[in-house]
């Protein structure tokens, strides 16, 4: 069974760090991209970072272009979000997918997505 687990989600002041983990199981890592989206309540998830594993090319939201970076360990089928210098408008429900051919601007048509991990930002 296809599963992804995210991870290292929490409460953080503005200005701090966090790090998210996604691990992947059930499908060749290599042949897929795994993205980040996130989502509040009463808005539609938004990609914020997704990594092509194969090659490495990567994709950022502009609102967090300079402070989040993402990053593969195809040893451990695990893909990371660092997330510097949050802002309180970086709050929301982050959620890591996988797909084939991932389209980091939609969430729709997203072949796994695994559960969220809620990031809290204060001001």
């Amino acid at each position: 069974d296809v599963q992804l687990q995210a991870s290292g989600g929490g409460l953080v002041q503005a200005g701090g760090s966090l790090r998210l983990s996604c691990a992947a199981s059930g499908f060749t890592f290599g042949d897929y991209s795994i993205g980040w989206f996130r989502q509040v309540p009463g808005k539609e998830r938004e990609g914020v970072s997704c990594i092509s594993i194969s090659d490495g090319t990567t994709f950022y939201h502009d609102s967090v272009k300079g402070r989040f970076t993402v990053s593969s360990d195809n040893a451990k089928n695990t893909v990371y979000l660092q997330m510097n210098n949050l802002k309180p408008e970086d709050t929301a429900v982050y959620y890591c997918a996988a797909d084939k051919v991932l389209w980091c601007t939609t969430s729709r048509g997203v072949d796994y997505w695994g559960q969220g991990t809620l990031v809290t930002v204060s001001s």
